[in-house]
């Protein structure tokens, strides 16, 4: 989770400062990305997505037995794109009352029919929260 922070800090300016991590069953590092949908004006860019992206090109598009660790909790369109990927766990940090789709707002990685992805949030979450107040005390400042 530590290094989804550290990857968080680097997402451009005007981006909501999000990390992810995808990680090997082996605890090695596979893709890493962060928010980029205001930096390349593309509804995609979420830091999920980007990690994803660089891990399956690694070993294809099944991301079987890997953990995805994000700053904040995913969306739907993340949670439902981690599932399809066939990610084991998902872990992050500070949950998302308007849009956190693993069990927030909607409980995508467990409601799925076919792949059970187990979900745990709250992990470093007052870093998580921390993050992001700093980041919107700027942009209203």
């Amino acid at each position: 989770m530590r290094r989804a922070f550290e990857v968080a800090s680097a997402t451009p300016a005007g981006d909501v400062p999000v990390g992810a991590v995808i990680v090997s069953p082996q605890g090695q590092e596979l893709g890493c990305g962060t928010n980029r949908r205001e930096a390349d004006g593309d509804p995609l860019g979420h830091a999920e997505i980007a990690a994803m992206r660089e891990a399956v090109g690694i070993d294809g598009w099944r991301l079987t037995g890997c953990t995805a660790y994000v700053t904040l909790e995913p969306c739907a369109m993340c949670a439902g794109a981690l599932v399809g990927a066939r990610v084991h766990r998902i872990v992050f940090a500070s949950y998302e009352p308007n849009t956190g789709a693993c069990g927030s707002v909607w409980d995508i990685p467990r409601e799925h029919p076919l792949h059970k992805t187990q979900v745990r949030g709250g992990v470093l979450e007052e870093q998580g929260t921390a993050l992001l107040s700093e980041f919107f005390a700027r942009l209203r400042g």
